[in-house]
């Protein structure tokens, strides 16, 4: 019997996700200094012992914003894929179940619509439309994901309702509905397990740049891609105020990829079967 191998790119992927998700949870009760607090005394100074990584044009301390941007953009991300997947997900299963009729019809024009305009200007448009700030990222990134997960879970279903034991289920009597949710749902987990780290890693960067074009989180509440906006005007006098902030919105999407890439190879049967 073959066991799942776990790669060592899922293992460093894991251990940076851990790493900032620890951060972004620690900051609720606990940062080395404020982030509301200014201190024109102590702007641009350099990393050292007091400032690890320094401090900004108001002398707040990078590594304590660090830690509360890492909550901002996780809370939006992870909460826009949970939107995305808990309306996609039962929408490509229903399309699936009535393939060919109006609804399959209805939610393919639906994805067609959306992805014919890109992500991040989609988001845009409708962060301008409704305003600024964290709620109106959740929504825009997470109507973006609905799509592409009721494609997803539309296409791995309209594989699995031919196969033999779907056919029994319904001989049995099962509805379409009840066979979608204790057939088809938990055989396409694998799949959309892997999209949803994907998914989260992409939330990340749009949350990012929506902060940096002055449409996701507002102050004073830290964001990496404000603070990305805010150091581009002092990368030569202070480059400590982007490096820090562009290498952990780096790390963290770098950490996700590489986990959902362990994922889709420990969970995809045929790399099992050949273990």
């Amino acid at each position: 019997m073959g066991s799942v191998r776990v790669s060592s790119g899922f293992v460093v992927g894991a251990v940076l996700t851990v790493l900032f998700v620890g951060a972004a949870a620690l900051s609720y009760a606990w940062t080395p200094w404020s982030t509301e607090g200014l201190s024109i005394a102590s702007r641009l100074r350099p990393p050292g012992g007091e400032h690890w990584f320094g401090t900004d044009h108001f002398g707040r301390d990078i590594f304590s914003m660090i830690m509360v941007g890492a909550r901002t953009s996780i809370t939006v991300a992870l909460v826009a894929v949970a939107i995305g997947a808990g309306i996609g997900v039962p929408l490509g299963l229903a399309a699936a179940a009535g393939r060919g009729g109006w609804l399959d019809e209805l939610v393919m024009r639906f994805n067609d619509l959306v992805f014919a305009f890109p992500a991040l200007i989609l988001a845009i448009l409708i962060t301008a439309s409704l305003g600024p700030g964290a709620v109106n990222a959740i929504l825009a990134i997470g109507i973006f994901n609905i799509p592409v997960f009721a494609r997803l879970t539309r296409g791995a279903a309209l594989s699995l309702w031919a196969r033999e034991y779907i056919l029994a289920a319904r001989a049995a009597g099962k509805g379409a509905a009840r066979i979608s949710f204790e057939h088809i749902l938990p055989n396409t987990a694998n799949l959309l397990i892997v999209q949803a780290t994907i998914q989260f890693s992409l939330g990340i960067l749009a949350e990012v740049g929506l902060s940096y074009v002055g449409l996701g989180a507002q102050p004073p509440t830290p964001s990496w891609g404000r603070m990305l906006a805010e150091a581009q005007t002092m990368i030569y006098v202070a480059p400590w105020f982007a490096i820090f902030p562009g290498l952990a919105v780096a790390l963290t999407v770098l950490g996700l990829n590489l986990m959902g890439d362990g994922l889709r190879d420990a969970l995809d049967p045929r790399l099992k079967g050949r273990a």
